[in-house]
Order: structure tokens, then sequence, then C-alpha cells
């Protein structure tokens, strides 16, 4: 159990990577406040998976929306007044529209940049004033992509929250570490979760994505699940400043069909 005793603040956890990811950081030990805005069934499974696990983690769900400061400041808060502690932050809530540069609205900009990067910000900003108060070290982990660094069209914006993390967390890397926080970002490629449905189902589209990938398949929830608990524990504990890609190498060998 390598989070036996840490709290962990999970958001977007009632589905997809955050799911997995609250999952596996819970079935390692941590206490999980687990973060979500759409599905609370998805986010109550999650917590069920963790409280069956063999292990001495367990949760408290939190409905909370990373665009809201109110919300964001809340779960941090209720991390500290449930368990008196919170050791490890994952940014995982995320979301992308398609949209061609010339048709981008300022509403979809806003939204985007909202979720991917103001969020993340200010919920970074009030898990380190606890932190801080404390005297307590911890760690950060962004759910970035690679779309921080690859260029991805039809998808600026969403190039530019990611591109913006990957800034956050560099600097960040530099202003916290004398506090002894780490932070890194990791970075999936395509992972077969519930948003790709409509890949999966296109065989020809599927089939030139695995093109570009070497290793030949989809990445998997747990593939990335399992990057993030290596990160939040003492394992890590000297890593900080990094981009962890999850990839099966799609950034090295990736071209526009």
């Amino acid at each position: 159990m390598r989070l036996a005793g840490k709290v962990a603040i999970v958001t977007g956890a009632g589905s997809g990577i955050g799911q997995g990811i609250a999952k596996e950081l819970g079935c390692e030990g941590a206490k999980v406040i687990i973060d979500y805005i759409g599905s609370e069934a998805g986010a109550e499974e999650t917590l069920k998976t963790i409280q069956e696990c063999a292990g001495q983690g367990g949760g408290e769900v939190v409905r909370g929306d990373v665009t809201n400061l109110n919300d964001v400041r809340c779960l941090v808060d209720e991390a500290w007044k449930r368990y008196g502690s919170a050791d490890i932050l994952v940014n995982n809530a995320g979301m992308e529209i398609r949209s061609d540069f010339w048709d981008t609205t300022e509403e979809e900009y806003d939204k985007v940049m909202a979720v991917n990067l103001r969020g993340p910000f200010f919920l970074a900003q009030a898990f380190v004033q606890r932190l801080r108060e404390a005297k307590k070290p911890g760690r950060i982990i962004n759910i970035s992509s690679v779309h921080e660094d690859m260029a991805f069209p039809g998808f600026t914006t969403y190039c530019c929250s990611k591109g913006g993390m990957r800034m956050m967390m560099r600097n960040l890397t530099v202003e916290l570490g004398p506090l002894g926080i780490t932070i890194n970002n990791v970075a999936p490629g395509a992972i077969a979760t519930p948003i790709n449905k409509a890949l999966l189902a296109d065989k020809p589209k599927l089939d030139a994505l695995l093109r570009n990938i070497p290793l030949g398949r989809l990445g998997t929830v747990t593939d990335v699940a399992e990057m993030v608990a290596f990160l939040a524990s003492d394992d890590a504990s000297y890593v900080s400043g990094a981009t962890f890609l999850v990839d099966g190498g799609l950034m090295r060998n990736y071209h526009e069909q």
C-alpha cells in the first residue's frame, strides 16, 4: 500500500481516466475526495470500488465545478475537514470542443480554458495555500495530453490550454520545490474510454490511428492511473518538473493522414 495514510483529491473522478485514477489511488491505500460534475452514479461507483479494495483506502463523493472558485476551495477544505490533510492533488477534469480556428467563438475559447487551465491553476493554488500553512509537503499531478506539445488541427483551444498547463507545471516546479511540493504532468495519448465510443466503432479511423502508435494499441485507463500512482508515491519523491507521456510512442510517430 504505497499511499496508505495519504489523502488525495481527484477532479473529474466520476468517469473515464479520472475514475480510474481515483480507484487506483484508493486501492493503494489513499483516502480520496472524489470530485464529479456530471454523473453522481459514476462517482458513487468509484467510491464503492475503493471501499471494496483489499487496501485501507476510502473516500467521499463531492460535487464540484472546477470553473467555480468557491467549489474549488470547498474541495480542498473538505479534504482537510474530513481527513485533516490533503497530500495529493490530481487535476484531471478536462474538456475539448472541435472547432476550426476561424470559426471558434469567444464562448468556446473561454469554456475550454476555464476547465482545462483556470480550474487547475486555482485548485493548485488553494491546495498549496493549505500545505504552506501546515508546513507540509505534497504532490500535484496534472492530467495533460500529448497535445501540450503536439499539433491537433481543429482543437486549437484544447492545445492552448494543455500548452499552458505544461508551462504552469514547469514554473511551479521552481516556486514550489523549496516547499517540498512536487508537480508533474501525465500526458495520455489515445486512451480507450467511453468518450471515444465513436472512434472505437469506426474501424477505418481506428486502424489509421493505430498505425501511428508504435505499440499498436490504444492505451487503457489503467496505463494512466498506474503512472499517477507512482508520481503520487514516495517512489517519486525526487521527481518534479516533468511530463510523462503515456501514449505507446504516438508522440514520436504521429503524422496527419
